[in-house]
């Protein structure tokens, strides 16, 4: 169309519903796909304090449904659409909705997203109390199949120092920085910040963002008169996760970056809960 004042040209779009809808289209060869979607979706989301407060952050999102045999393909871009309509409000709470709504746009049985971004907790220093951010590696991790399942999880760095370095040294004893992982699923209302200050505890020693002299010479101290193996940490987490009645199954996880040895130590735990019920899932 040509518009006679300016006589610039424009082309419209024709109207999507005349368009062929080729995912939508049957497919012969009979094979259900388990996951189907989009993976590695950079996007800003804005998550709730447990001071009252918000976070804005970058989370990388995969977002798939399941595909039935009949069906050629699924539709990519309502997951963005769906991304879109949530993404001020990302929250544990709001993961089964958004989970909901894939089911139902993408006419779909079984629904997944991951989602992992780092949240920034402010820090003070253990004596001075110098303030800075520290940076913790999250994960929200949800399933709708039939029954309805949301996992947290947080990777925490942390101080381990060796009992045996220790007991057999003249003086001294070699430390080593560790990474304590937790996935978990919970009841009621857990703040990422309840879960970091549970795993930090069963370090030698958490870690901070600023250390003047006087705090390094109480981290070091502290980390010296409370060795840990490997075997300690994931054993007094373990008790930790045991005591919060919210946790109901955990997986949890340390590997020690050896700092003398050509390898790193490892352990690894999970548990349900006695009193939880087993969450339900296909399988």
């Amino acid at each position: 169309m040509t518009d006679a004042g300016s006589g610039i040209t424009t082309t419209i779009a024709p109207e999507t519903s005349t368009l062929a809808d080729v995912q939508g289209a049957s497919d012969q060869r009979n094979v259900a796909i388990d996951k189907v979607g989009v993976r590695a979706v950079r996007y800003p989301i804005t998550l709730k304090q447990r001071d009252g407060g918000e976070q804005s952050t970058v989370a990388s999102i995969n977002l798939y449904v399941s595909l039935p045999k009949h069906k050629k393909g699924t539709h990519m871009s309502r997951f963005l659409e769906i991304l879109n309509r949530h993404h001020r409000t990302i929250t544990p709470s709001q993961i089964i909705p958004i989970l909901h709504e894939m089911k139902t746009r993408l006419m779909a049985t079984d629904a997944h997203i991951q989602m992992t971004f780092p949240y920034f907790i402010e820090k003070a220093a253990p004596v001075t109390g110098a303030r800075g951010l520290m940076d913790y590696l999250c994960s929200f991790e949800g399933t709708s199949n039939g029954a309805d399942d949301f996992i947290l999880g947080i990777q925490v760095p942390a101080t381990s120092l060796c009992p045996c370095s220790k007991e057999i040294s003249a003086y001294g004893a070699h430390n080593q920085r560790c990474q304590i992982t937790a996935r978990v699923r919970f009841k009621g209302l857990l703040w990422i910040e309840d879960l970091v200050a549970i795993m930090e505890g069963a370090a030698s020693s958490p870690v901070y963002a600023v250390l003047k002299r006087p705090d390094e010479k109480y981290v070091t101290e502290r980390a010296y008169e409370n060795p840990k193996f490997v075997e300690d940490i994931i054993r007094d987490l373990a008790l930790a996760m045991e005591k919060e009645p919210r946790i109901t199954w955990y997986s949890i996880e340390s590997e020690n970056f050896e700092s003398i040895h050509n390898h790193n130590a490892y352990a690894q735990i999970e548990r349900q809960k006695p009193e939880a019920a087993p969450a339900l899932r296909k399988k």
